[in-house]
Parts: structure tokens; sequence; C-alpha cells
């Protein structure tokens, strides 16, 4: 199991960016699929979750609204619509699929100052 995110940066409050997790060596199509982030000195938190058809999603309270979890089984690819910034959203965001156990990728960072 391989997962890569890509997508992330320096942006301003109220700004946008968008997050991908490209994953292989497990059928993508078959696994709920979920993005995590953790501030500095903070616990990991769960940001979003998407099942593994697309057709149900889950979001944590402090993104409902802002953030949009999407996949593409045909690009073994999740992503992380990210709008309206704010310092808060200040992270590393790993995307993470369960398979038999926790699997991981190296996280994106993202940052969100003026």
């Amino acid at each position: 199991v391989h997962l890569v995110e890509s997508g992330g940066g320096l942006v301003q409050p109220g700004g946008s960016l968008r997050l991908s997790c490209a994953a292989s060596g497990f059928t993508f199509s078959s696994y709920t699929m979920r993005w995590y982030r953790q501030a500095p000195g903070k616990e990991r938190e769960l940001v979003a979750r998407i099942s593994s058809g697309g057709g149900s999603t889950d979001y944590a309270d402090s993104v409902k609204g802002r953030f949009t979890i999407s996949r593409d089984n045909a690009k073994n690819t999740v992503y992380l619509q990210m709008d309206s910034l704010t310092p808060e959203d200040t992270a590393v965001y790993s995307c993470n699929v369960f398979r038999s156990r926790e699997y991981w990728g190296q996280g994106t960072q993202v940052t969100v100052s003026s």
C-alpha cells in the first residue's frame, strides 16, 4: 500500500487549496478513504471520510461547509477541496486507509497565513 499526498502549500486566509492523495498497491475502489490533519501540539484529527463508491461522506464539524472530499476511482485518487481557509486549518494533512491495518501517506503541509 502506497499513499502519496500533494497540493499543500502557503495560502492566505480565505483562500483555497486542493489536496490530492494518489493510492497504489490495493484495490482502491473497495475501500473507504480518510483525510486527517495534525497541527503542532495538537492531536491528530479526522477531517473527512468518503465511502468506497463515493456516495457517502462525513466531515468534522470544524470543516463542514468549507471542505469537500471526493474521489476518482479510475485514477485511484482521493481529493480534499479546502475553501475559506483560516489559520486554524494550518496542519499537516495525511490520507489514510484501513486495510487490515492503518496505512498513511507522508503528509502535506498546509499553512494558512497572511
